[in-house]
């Protein structure tokens, strides 16, 4: 990649290999219907702050703030606090978390220009949809987690849908 190429960047908190499992196996348990397509587990994460089209000189940039405020925030607790739909994803919604509620606003802040939600909302997305098909699923049992990473994600559009790739890791906390 240039410089002057542009790519699709995110910010996200990357999930424990346990919680990974668990929501694979609880998307697995699901009779979805067949307009509703599982999110794959390796695109599982909890995003902090979608960046959309930049150019590919400004990963460093982003890659810097994520390492600098992430180093100022305990590791986050969650659990699954309820499953939610929009017009085309399924998500699981997780508890709140003060630290990385600061993380994702100072993030958009710092790489946006503005906050894009208040309050942020963390979840995973686990389904995609073009019609909302209006589940209830029963929650997935995942316990209480903490993710002990975040990721600068590049997202590559493809005709079966995005595959995230993870630039560059940094711990939380230090």
């Amino acid at each position: 990649m240039g410089g002057d190429d542009r790519i699709r960047l995110f910010c996200a908190l990357r999930l424990p290999e346990d919680v990974i499992d668990a929501l694979a196996e609880w998307q697995l348990s699901l009779e979805l219907p067949q307009i509703v397509r599982a999110v794959p587990r390796e695109n599982l994460h909890v995003t902090l702050a979608f960046l959309g089209w930049c150019p590919a000189a400004r990963t460093g940039e982003v890659v810097d703030n994520l390492r600098s405020r992430a180093a100022r925030i305990a590791r986050p607790q969650f659990s699954v606090a309820r499953y939610r739909e929009t017009r085309s994803v399924g998500m699981v919604v997780l508890s709140e978390d003060e630290g990385a509620a600061s993380l994702a606003h100072g993030l958009q802040r710092d790489l946006l220009g503005g906050i894009e939600r208040f309050p942020w909302l963390p979840h995973v997305t686990v389904l995609r949809f073009r019609q909302r098909p209006r589940l209830r699923p029963p929650l997935p049992d995942v316990g209480t987690f903490s993710p002990s990473d975040a990721a600068v994600y590049r997202s590559v559009l493809r005709s079966t849908g995005a595959q995230y790739e993870v630039l560059e890791t940094v711990a939380l906390g230090g």
